[in-house]
């Protein structure tokens, strides 16, 4: 039985795949499996798997219907043997040395949770070259091949995720800036798999991170930080985001606040909700007001209204924990008519 199982959901990625599955197959550590869940993909993606796979029988293929990135993740899940899972998606790649890292320090500390980070050289490089109109796609990091001693490796052990993971922004000279887990990106951590085991991803909704991080949190996990670039996070320039109507991403991030408040109004603790609602919920509700500026029809600022009016009903406007979010549950309820 592999030790660590990687989730790798694909659709359309045949420009990106091969770097993907090739930085899986490099690395130091080997007692892996991979579970590729080729989601529907019209193109050559199915083909290069069946390469891999034919070759290397530690590349599992997973086929089905498309149903997007939530659906493909909770299908590799049903396929998941290892202890610890890890989620890559196929336009990135990794250092060779994550899994060996990630794994030893979460055996090290009997941690539930190892969180990394990702190049933050790498993507900025990236975006700076595709409004240049230069090549994307050949970028090699620079820091692919630094080779790293896990015993001389920087960590931080906590059994308070809540002290550590956040979506506010802290200034340079913050003591604990080193070691905040920024965002919610699901690739940047190894899990446990009994940690995660029973908390699926919304299907259908853009930023399903936000909601299924949150809901990981509330199950108090111990939490290894070591602040290694060991993700590369490649911007799909023509990617589901990038490309999405804005209303589309105020309703999701709408329906990830909801999922998430409902959540922790029936289970948290109060130290718990008082966190998130101060390190998470707030700035998400900032974000998806913001797509309202940018409708202009009837028809969808309707529904934009009605995404806030189900917001209020269920009190996840309630407790604004700054001036500007006190101001921002104005402009809201001024918005719904309230």
């Amino acid at each position: 039985m592999p030790v660590v199982s990687i989730i790798i959901p694909i659709y359309n990625v045949e420009k990106y795949l091969r770097r993907c599955l090739e930085s899986v197959q490099n690395q130091t550590f080997e007692d892996w499996e991979a579970i590729c869940v080729n989601d529907g993909s019209p193109d050559n993606s199915g083909e290069i798997l069946a390469e891999f796979a034919k070759k290397d029988k530690r590349f599992k293929i997973v086929n089905k219907e498309n149903g997007g990135l939530s659906d493909a993740r909770n299908a590799g899940m049903e396929h998941v043997r290892g202890d610890y899972v890890l989620y890559l998606d196929s336009d990135d790649f990794i250092h060779p040395q994550t899994l060996e890292i990630a794994y030893s320090l979460a055996v090290r500390d009997g941690s539930d949770i190892v969180s990394f980070t990702y190049d933050r050289i790498y993507r900025p490089q990236l975006m700076i070259r595709h409004f240049l109109h230069m090549d994307t796609d050949n970028v090699i990091p620079r820091r692919i091949n630094k080779k790293y001693n896990v015993a001389n490796v920087q960590t931080l052990i906590t059994d308070d995720v809540y002290e550590y993971a956040t979506e506010r922004t802290h200034n340079k000279f913050n003591p604990k800036r080193k070691w905040l887990i920024k965002h919610c990106q699901v690739w940047k951590n190894l899990y446990k798999r009994e940690l995660i085991e029973g908390i699926p991803f919304i299907k259908g909704v853009l930023f399903e991170d936000f909601p299924w991080w949150s809901r990981v949190m509330l199950r108090n996990p111990r939490v290894t930080i070591v602040p290694l670039p060991l993700y590369f996070y490649v911007p799909n320039f023509g990617g589901i985001v990038l490309g999405a109507k804005q209303l589309r991403i105020m309703k999701s991030l709408c329906a990830g606040i909801e999922d998430a408040f409902l959540a922790y109004k029936k289970t948290a603790t109060q130290y718990q909700m008082q966190q998130w609602n101060k390190n998470f919920k707030w700035y998400f509700i900032k974000w998806a007001f913001r797509k309202v500026r940018y409708i202009d029809s009837d028809e969808d600022m309707a529904a934009a209204r009605e995404c806030f009016v189900r917001l209020n009903k269920i009190g996840a406007l309630e407790m604004p924990p700054y001036k500007w979010a006190e101001q921002l549950r104005e402009n809201i309820l001024e918005f719904i008519g309230k």
